[in-house]
């Protein structure tokens, strides 16, 4: 039997509450032979896409083992790990790409890249499994609409095209073509300029005072600004609510002639009870507090937020930032954390990364992300245009 197998997984907060969704079809009559859809709590997209894969071609191996199977997905890491022309580099790929291979004799599979619209099927799937893991419940195949909504998107579509034409193509596997990206959504991010608290290395975050900028700060920005100015990419400026960035983003967006919106989730971490402290005084003060927030991302100082926290509210940001600016070269002027953040999350680096990278003052990081929702890491901490 010659099957297509279409998967998707999602993650809100990448990573975060994650669930797949893979539907099996006749390849010849585009019968909807089965759905799978289940939550697996907190992971990432990628786990959950391989997941989604690895659930499909076992209801397509459970239907007949000596089946052809083609593999639809708009993960290009997937596909493209599966097919065996990118390297599986990441310790959590691994097994799971492995347990994708002995669920179907891998030389009756392969695997196309198809763009997201034309995998809404399991992408519904995806989300009513993280929908109802949300309300504690498991995924109901009985209640599912996903084939339903799918359907109704096809007849409409169908219903659109002119008299004549010929109907538009069923699941059955199209003919492997290279996929089309288009142009990514790009941030520039730009931490802040100096305040009288960053030389002196102090906690600084959103739960204490807020402190402005700098001369040595104001300089920065200016300088900054005239090289984004120079270069003439950016289309949209954005900023955390704290004063140090919007000062930042107010130089840059004036040599720009653009004006600057406020994003509440680019704000800083919350450091809590070490708000204002140096490492040292922190390390005096709250011994014990400081040691467990070094040791695990899911630990917060005393009255403030975990690196896991804001990674959640970062990623929710950057998935909605990258909707409403998709296509164009956004500069984002935010805080040491939030851009760390989404060059881990980009890199799929584990939380402990975090301390193995050096933002200074005023330094610019660029991340493209494209339509399959992978990233690209650009640039990081170019302090260049300091210089004098």
């Amino acid at each position: 039997m010659r099957f297509v197998i279409e998967a998707d997984g999602g993650s809100r907060g990448n990573p975060g509450p994650a669930g797949y969704g893979a539907v099996v079809i006749d390849g010849d009559s585009g019968e909807v032979l089965a759905e799978r859809a289940e939550f697996i709590g907190v992971a990432s997209n990628n786990v959950a896409e391989y997941r989604g894969l690895i659930a499909g071609l076992e209801a397509a191996f459970a239907l007949d083992p000596a089946g052809t199977v083609t593999v639809r997905m708009d993960s290009k890491l997937v596909v493209e790990q599966m097919s065996g022309r990118w390297k599986i580099k990441h310790p959590d790929m691994k097994p799971l790409a492995a347990r994708a291979r002995s669920a179907f004799p891998p030389a009756a599979v392969t695997y196309e890249w198809i763009p997201r619209e034309r995998n809404k099927h399991a992408d519904r799937l995806a989300n009513e499994a993280m929908d109802a893991g949300k309300r504690g419940e498991p995924w109901d195949p009985s209640a599912s609409t996903a084939d339903l909504d799918t359907r109704a998107a096809r007849n409409a579509a169908a219903a659109r095209e002119p008299s004549g034409a010929e109907p538009s193509a069923s699941p059955a596997p199209s003919a492997p073509s290279a996929p089309d990206m288009g142009t990514p959504t790009t941030f520039v991010l730009l931490r802040h300029g100096e305040t009288a608290l960053t030389p002196q290395k102090r906690f600084s975050g959103s739960g204490g005072s807020d402190p402005a900028l700098s001369d040595a700060g104001l300089a920065q920005a200016e300088r900054v600004a005239a090289a984004l100015a120079a270069r003439g990419t950016i289309q949209a400026v954005v900023s955390s609510p704290l004063l140090r960035c919007r000062q930042t983003a107010s130089v840059a967006a004036a040599r720009l002639g653009l004006d600057v919106s406020i994003e509440e989730g680019l704000r800083e971490t919350d450091f809590g009870a070490f708000e204002g402290l140096t490492f040292a005084e922190a390390k005096e003060r709250f011994p014990a507090e400081l040691d467990a927030w070094l040791a695990s991302p899911d630990a917060a100082p005393p009255g403030g937020e975990s690196f896991a926290e804001v990674a959640e509210r970062v990623a929710a940001t950057r998935d909605r930032l990258t909707e409403r600016y998709a296509g164009r070269t956004v500069l984002l002027v935010t805080h040491v954390t939030p851009v760390k953040t989404l060059v881990r999350l980009a890199l799929g680096a584990p939380p402990e990364s975090l301390f193995r990278m050096e933002l200074s003052a005023a330094s610019l990081t660029a991340i493209a992300y494209y339509a399959d929702g992978n990233a690209s890491v650009r640039l990081f901490n170019d302090t260049s245009h300091l210089r004098s």
